[in-house]
């Protein structure tokens, strides 16, 4: 018997049957632009061999100008077609389903040949677009109706349309993007003929035995986005004209709402979804900030979707569904949503992988293989980069023993889990500790490791991580001023006015743990009101006319930095912004380009500019120093003395914040290469 029946049940689409009601969801990782189609096979072969029902690509552009930027993949000649079917034989031989999306940026193309509804231009790109004429959108769906021929032509089980997330169809839908006066644009009936007439002529195209899943945006998150009664019509319409399968799509890319960060509640838009069942007859996917097998088994029982959309987890892990299947839920790799390794470097061009898994999308790259002869392996250190290395080395076949000093496995993320809205740390710690147990490492906490004791192993890797840097502030010895690790780790109470002294990536997740009470990532319903998400039946585009009403700051908090620029700058490039609205929602005062001139009880005194002037006292009760870390390599360095070559790792290589992405990354290569 099954802990998942609902998700493990096969779902009946006619001519053909998904062994799952798993969907892994679109995801656009650059694979397929670096032309290596041994590379890109095997990245969704490896998911295909771990049970998921049915995988999306990445969006495939129809066209030059709908391409997301210059160079974009799509299928544009016999020889792409040829290549695409290397990635449709390797997923069919392991046993899956694939179906290819058509992406139409329409004025998210980074490109100056870029199209739309009407010229305007969007907030997230440099480049306006060209109102289409008659000719021109006629064109376009010739186009999209000719990427979906040479889907199927390519050995592809069918095509998901993208009519969502603020891309090319969905500009046409709203009046928010189409200021059109002609048969495309005005009722809302004229401005949603795009897509139906797209549907219809995919349809008439690929024929009836052919998956046809359209992602409909159902709620836009803008401005004059689309009214609920409209969602419904349109999904209607659709239905009609031949699709297969509704999947949801949520929030435009310019919304100022988030809605797949690890803040994010989990399933928090499930409910949207929902909505719709009973208005179709065909299923419906539900999406969004669900990452494990019990949460998507609940929005099933709970009769908010036919099928459940999952992205970033099958980066997290491939195996997820067969690990599910087995009775080994907690040993599937947690997507933690942190946009790290997967959107951030989809946004900077460059190849997409997960934080987690340093070995999604370079499945050829970063080979696992067991070990031509054990080694006894010592770790020293179990935080990030330590388990990842003892992880790794164990799968191999080595004898691995990871010592800590500390009383638990997790290192610093043990402090990253109390921050609000980071509350997905936990289950990556809870899979870390399972993961030891199941690979049989030797673990030892509360053990104070030594030069001597670790002279009998073969390799010797130090992941001791970082210690606090000194900031060097006249008084920061008084009774008034905490490391950050005091109050993140220790638990030291804090007064109600507090400065905090550094704004990289740990400041701000200090301020954020100081301002805030119950986190609402664990309730939803405060969290909807925190960001000013209404249901779309009552609020255009389900837009609250209130805005966001966020819970009182429980301390008033100054966040400062030495660096004369916009504080937060640095954070991650799609979810920084969240940070710092985050911040600001809660009344945080940010100020940059500071001096620290000196500590005393009545606060923290600076000054501006490198002539010191404009001296300021920052009124506090309490001062938290989050000025940076450095490697703690006192036991390496010990080794090093005593004749034994130590490899480091992590932060006691290089401390830079606390970078759970490199740490991990590298801890898995290091291993992966004993």
């Amino acid at each position: 018997m099954t802990n998942y029946p609902r998700l493990l049940a096969p779902l009946d689409l006619g001519f053909t049957t998904l062994k799952n009601r798993v969907l892994m969801g679109s995801m656009h990782t650059n694979l397929e632009e670096t032309k290596d189609w041994n590379r890109v096979a095997e990245f969704y072969a490896a998911r295909a061999r771990g049970g998921v029902g049915l995988m999306v690509t990445g969006g495939m552009a129809p066209n030059r100008e709908g391409g997301v930027f210059p160079g974009a993949a799509g299928l544009f000649s016999e020889a792409d077609i040829a290549n695409h079917r290397i990635v449709t034989d390797r997923v069919h031989e392991a046993g899956g389903k694939i179906c290819m999306q058509i992406l139409h940026a329409g004025r998210y193309a980074y490109g100056p040949e870029c199209v739309s509804a009407s010229a305007i231009k969007s907030p997230i790109s440099p480049f306006p677009p060209k109102e289409l004429d008659e000719e021109g959108i006629e064109k376009q769906i010739n186009d999209i109706v000719t990427s979906a021929a040479r889907a199927r032509e390519a050995g592809y089980d069918g095509v998901e349309i993208m009519g969502s997330e603020g891309y090319f169809l969905n500009q046409f839908l709203v009046t928010h993007t189409n200021k059109r006066t002609d048969r495309w644009g005005g009722s809302y009936e004229n401005r949603m003929r795009l897509p139906v007439e797209v549907v219809r002529r995919v349809r008439e195209a690929v024929g009836p035995e052919f998956i046809l899943i359209y992602r409909l945006s159902m709620i836009d998150l803008v401005p004059n986005g689309s009214t609920w009664d409209e969602v419904v019509m349109l999904a209607k319409a659709v239905e009609k004209a031949g699709t297969t399968i509704i999947n949801t799509g949520i929030g435009w890319h310019e919304a100022r709402i988030p809605t797949i960060a690890t803040s994010v509640p989990r399933r928090a838009f499930a409910w949207v979804t929902k909505k719709l069942m009973g208005e179709v007859s065909i299923p419906v996917i539900t999406s969004n900030r669900i990452n494990n097998p019990q949460t998507a088994e609940d929005v099933l029982s709970d009769g908010c979707a036919d099928m459940v959309s999952m992205a970033r987890p099958f980066l997290a892990d491939p195996d997820f569904v067969a690990k599910a299947e087995a009775g080994q839920a907690d040993l599937i790799a947690p997507c933690i949503a942190c946009n790290q390794a997967c959107l951030d470097h989809t946004f900077q061009g460059k190849i997409s992988s997960c934080l987690v898994n340093p070995r999604a999308c370079f499945e050829t790259e970063l080979v696992v293989t067991k070990a031509a002869a054990p080694l006894r392996v010592a770790v020293v250190g179990a935080g990030p980069a330590g388990l990842a290395a003892a992880l790794t080395a164990s799968e191999r076949g080595h004898n691995v023993t990871l010592l800590d000093r500390a009383k638990e496995v997790g290192g610093q993320l043990n402090m990253a889990r109390r921050i609000p809205g980071k509350e997905e740390f936990d289950g990556l710690v809870d899979y870390f500790a399972a993961s030891l147990a199941a690979w049989d490492v030797d673990l030892r906490l509360g053990v104070e490791a030594t030069a001597q004791a670790l002279k009998g192993f073969d390799k010797v890797i130090i992941a001791t991580g970082v210690i606090p840097r000194d900031p060097g502030i006249e008084g920061q010895g008084g009774p008034n001023v905490l490391s950050y690790t005091d109050v993140l780790r220790g638990g030291a109470p804090v007064g109600k006015r507090v400065a905090v002294i550094g704004a990289g990536g740990i400041g701000f997740d200090v301020a954020e743990f100081l301002v805030t009470g119950e986190s609402p990532t664990e309730n939803l319903a405060e969290w909807l009101e925190e960001w000013g998400v209404a249901d779309p039946s009552d609020a255009r585009g389900g837009v609250s006319p209130e805005g966001p009403r966020p819970e009182a700051p429980v301390r008033q908090v100054t966040l400062l930095q030495r660096k004369a620029e916009k504080p937060g700058r640095r954070l991650g490039k799609t979810t920084g912004w969240i940070h710092r609205a985050t911040l600001q929602m809660k009344g945080v005062k940010m100020i940059g380009g500071v001096n620290y001139e000196r500590i005393d009880a009545s606060g923290l005194h600076v000054s501006f500019g490198e002539a010191r002037e404009n001296p300021t006292l920052i009124e506090a009760d309490t001062i938290v120093l989050c000025a940076g870390q450095l490697p703690e390599r006192s036991l390496a360095d010990a080794l090093i003395a005593d004749g034994i070559e130590p490899i480091v790792i992590g932060g006691a290589d290089v401390a830079a914040e606390l970078d759970a992405k490199r740490a991990i990354d590298q801890g898995t290569r290091v291993a992966a290469a004993l």
